[in-house]
């Protein structure tokens, strides 16, 4: 994103050391900080994407700009329809797509936090669905519209390119700037959760007490710390593969939210079960088609890795999935025989 103005002239590493680190003081400094960055972060990215909807609309029914000859929804299923490269090129795309969602789990995670839980995590639960269908599916329905599928080229932002086609020289380093926007605001909020999801674990006995300490502001140190050293294993992904980075970085990051999320559906499905056999209390909060919605998710996910699977840049992740449950698996064996009893297990749940 950077490179869109510098052209190159800087090196990628570097960008992402410089975040990384203006992002990791930004943490330490105060949580208070942490949501004025990422409210601004978000007005960003909203705005961004409401006035890019309304100018596309605008180019498709009053027919302004210099994409105006062309623009037509008919682009949505033209040249090739919507499966023009066929329909195992799109379902490669589902890693990209799933790691775009990466983190939505994260609102079950403010729980402990919430004032009333049962009524706004429904409430916001609720509202995912059609955010996605404004914010991602309503975009791309528009974008698609203007300018079709085939002008786009690898490695520059659809949005930015879009705005390009449009002859809107200044929208697209704007949207170019939004898009920035939005990966810091990743970066920001996993560092921010990391470091809270550590420290939660270890008050609760799970994980070691060096992460409950806390700076004078009431930010998590070491966990907050331990994230931003992972951050640095992209930078060094960026240094030495950097025309691969985002490929590497994606498949992992994507294999590793999987894995939450495969454990999240069985624990969903088990927790089904014993509120049904009347072992547990039933959630007044249900899943629409449960359980069997949760046995489509694990199948869709299982899918998806066979895709990952046959992508052979992908494929490099699968490669580290196993390490990664054998750390977890050691970590989990190592934690039972301190506590065999299963003491700060039964606290977490």
């Amino acid at each position: 994103y950077m490179s869109y103005w510098t052209h190159d002239s800087f090196p990628q590493w570097a960008y992402a050391l410089i975040f990384t680190v203006i992002l990791y003081g930004a943490n330490l400094i105060s949580v208070k900080l942490f949501g004025e960055l990422e409210f601004w972060f978000s007005m960003v990215k909203v705005t961004a994407i409401v006035g890019m909807i309304l100018i596309c609309a605008g180019i498709l029914t009053i027919g302004f700009s210099d994409a105006a000859d062309t623009a037509t929804v008919s682009n949505l299923w033209n040249d090739g329809g919507f499966f023009p490269k066929g329909l195992g090129g799109t379902l490669m795309t589902l890693q990209i797509v799933m790691f775009a969602f990466l983190a939505v789990e994260l609102v079950g995670v403010t729980a402990g936090e919430s004032k009333d839980p049962e009524k706004t995590l429904p409430k916001a639960i609720n509202t995912v669905p059609w955010r996605i269908a404004v914010f991602y599916v309503g975009a791309l329905i528009m974008i698609l519209s203007v300018v079709p599928w085939h002008e786009f080229q690898p490695g520059v932002s659809p949005f930015v390119a879009a705005f390009e086609k449009m002859g809107l020289g200044v929208g697209a380093a704007i949207v170019n700037f939004v898009v920035l926007t939005a990966a810091l605001s990743s970066c920001n909020s996993g560092m921010y959760s990391t470091g809270r999801m550590l420290r939660d674990l270890a008050l609760n006995g799970q994980g070691p007490k060096f992460f409950t300490k806390l700076t004078k502001s009431g930010t998590p140190l070491i966990g907050t710390s331990f994230s931003a050293a992972l951050m640095l294993v992209g930078v060094w992904i960026n240094y030495v593969a950097p025309g691969k980075a985002f490929d590497y970085v994606v498949s992992f990051a994507t294999i590793s939210g999987m894995w939450a999320w495969i454990m999240i559906l069985v624990c969903q499905i088990r927790y089904r079960a014993a509120s049904d056999r009347g072992d547990l209390p039933k959630s007044p909060f249900r899943a629409p088609g449960a359980p069997f919605t949760s046995y489509f998710a694990l199948a869709f996910i299982g899918m998806v890795i066979v895709m990952m699977g046959v992508d052979k840049d992908a494929r490099v992740s699968l490669y580290c999935a196993p390490l990664w449950g054998l750390l977890l698996g050691v970590c989990y064996l190592v934690m039972k025989s301190r506590d065999p009893r299963g003491a700060a297990f039964t606290k977490a749940s």
